[in-house]
């Protein structure tokens, strides 16, 4: 086990080997050995991803004893809170339906009134704001870093492993990200690339580091930038202002916890769907494509996880065009890649054979 203030520090470290791979120009290199049709099935994955997870925070689906979802509460979706869910989930999408800019936005809006307005009959959230909006926010963790790890609690190999994972899921997550949500903004071209591609790869190792440094997760790209996307965002500035809100957010946390969660949970939904229109762009045509494609798509929200579905996606290709007769079509850091993601899926029972 590791100390928060050396799990921190491995954030740090993750984040700078991802800086020196993407300034290197071999995340880059990684970045275009993948095939177009991986790159829109990640789209596609993305999109399925933040729907459940927009499901699941809604109470939509649960995880039930016996089985592993089952709708809403005991197979009812009857509980104001889910309900709640549905009904802005159906005002965005009538509102999207209708062209309306800023269908989202609104929804969000209609939905916290609705919900405010049920609060009184019956709690589904806290619209409390007792004392003060204002407070200065506690800032006592900036900087809890420890690079001076106890070598006989945590041994070498255990913090090549610890590293290993964070860089292989920092790097593949972002990646997958970045690819979606540039697909969706209308940026990539045919091969999925994007404009300055290097510099934003660049930028996300450095928001790991800063995340490390100032004692939080890696501060990297969320499929959340979807919904803004989903509104408009093209250009940059949408994220600029995002990130000027969230500093004035500090001061009046109180006021940002207004929008309950399965309101918001909404927003994923309708963007989820959204991102899914990129299967049309793939020829299913062929089973080399077709299966590396499915799992890529369905192991990212079956297993909460966006690298675990580039990995099965990966590995699917290399293999089955592999044995096919078509190994020369496939890219030689596709193979590195995927030897990795063996690794990487492999690591319980290495740390086990390791004592980590």
């Amino acid at each position: 086990q590791v100390s928060w203030g050396e799990a921190m520090a491995l954030v740090v470290i993750n984040g700078l080997i991802i800086v020196l791979l993407a300034a290197t120009g071999l995340r880059k290199l990684i970045f275009d050995a993948v095939p177009v049709q991986l790159k829109l099935a990640i789209t596609v994955g993305i999109g399925l991803f933040i729907a459940f997870i927009g499901f699941v925070n809604a109470g939509f689906v649960n995880p039930a004893e016996g089985t592993p979802l089952e709708l809403g509460v005991g197979g009812s979706i009857t509980s104001p809170a889910t309900l709640l869910f549905i009904a802005t989930l159906l005002i965005g999408g009538i509102l999207m339906a209708l062209r309306v800019k800023g269908a989202i936005l609104i929804a969000l809006v209609a939905g916290t009134i609705l919900a405010a307005i049920v609060n009184i009959f019956t709690p589904v959230a806290d619209f409390g704001l007792s004392g003060s909006i204002v407070a200065a926010p506690n800032l006592s963790l900036v900087g809890a870093i420890d690079f001076g790890f106890d070598w006989g609690r945590v041994g070498f190999v255990a913090l090549i492993m610890f590293v290993f994972t964070l860089v292989f899921t920092n790097f593949f997550d972002a990646m997958g990200t970045m690819t979606g949500l540039a697909r969706e903004a209308g940026l990539a071209d045919e091969r999925g690339n994007f404009p300055r591609i290097k510099s934003a790869l660049i930028v996300e190792g450095v928001g790991a580091v800063v995340g490390g440094g100032t004692s939080s997760s890696s501060a990297t790209v969320f499929v959340e930038s979807g919904s803004g996307i989903g509104e408009g965002a093209r250009t940059g500035l949408a994220n600029v202002v995002t990130g000027v809100l969230f500093l004035l957010a500090m001061f009046v946390t109180p006021v940002t916890g207004l929008v309950p969660g399965f309101v918001a949970a909404a927003a994923l939904v309708l963007v989820g769907a959204l991102m899914l229109t990129q299967i049309k762009n793939i020829d299913l045509s062929d089973f080399n494509v077709l299966l590396p494609v499915f799992l890529t798509a369905t192991v990212m929200p079956l297993t909460y996880s966006i690298a675990n579905g580039i990995g099965a996606g990966f590995i699917s290709w290399v293999v089955l065009n592999t044995f096919s007769g078509k190994a020369k079509q496939v890219h030689w850091l596709l193979w590195i890649v995927a030897a990795g993601f063996v690794l990487y899926f492999a690591r319980g029972p290495i740390e086990a054979a390791f004592g980590v």
